[in-house]
């Protein structure tokens, strides 16, 4: 696994991919092994959609089999949304890295993750 150089970029495009959580970690995005790239996470936004009830969430970096919690178990209340990460705090996902999320309810939260992938 070698870590590109940021400096040496030839090719930078902005993604945004989205899911609903669930009670199973989940990848949100993936940097595949070997892929020769470097993902900036620029933001996650997590909603929730349930009218009635709060719902809590857990957003971890996943490298070489370890979990990396960035929040856990945060309370995000109904028909409300929660910045677990900002361009303030950028995380930047290495080859192997997956950024997970893992919700207390299926079906009541929803992630959306803003990135930009560079090579």
């Amino acid at each position: 696994m070698a870590t590109p150089n940021i400096l040496g970029l030839t090719t930078v495009n902005g993604n945004t991919t989205v899911q609903s959580c669930t009670t199973s970690a989940t990848a949100i995005v993936e940097n595949a092994a070997d892929s020769g790239k470097i993902y900036k996470i620029n933001s996650l936004i997590i909603s929730n959609i349930d009218g009635t009830s709060s719902a809590d969430i857990t957003v971890d970096l996943y490298r070489s089999s370890t979990a990396y919690h960035i929040v856990k178990t945060v309370a995000v209340a109904a028909d409300s949304a929660f910045n677990a990460i900002d361009k303030t705090g950028t995380i930047y996902l290495l080859e192997g890295d997956a950024l997970r999320c893992t919700a207390s309810a299926d079906g009541d939260l929803q992630a959306v993750c803003s990135f930009e992938e560079m090579s």
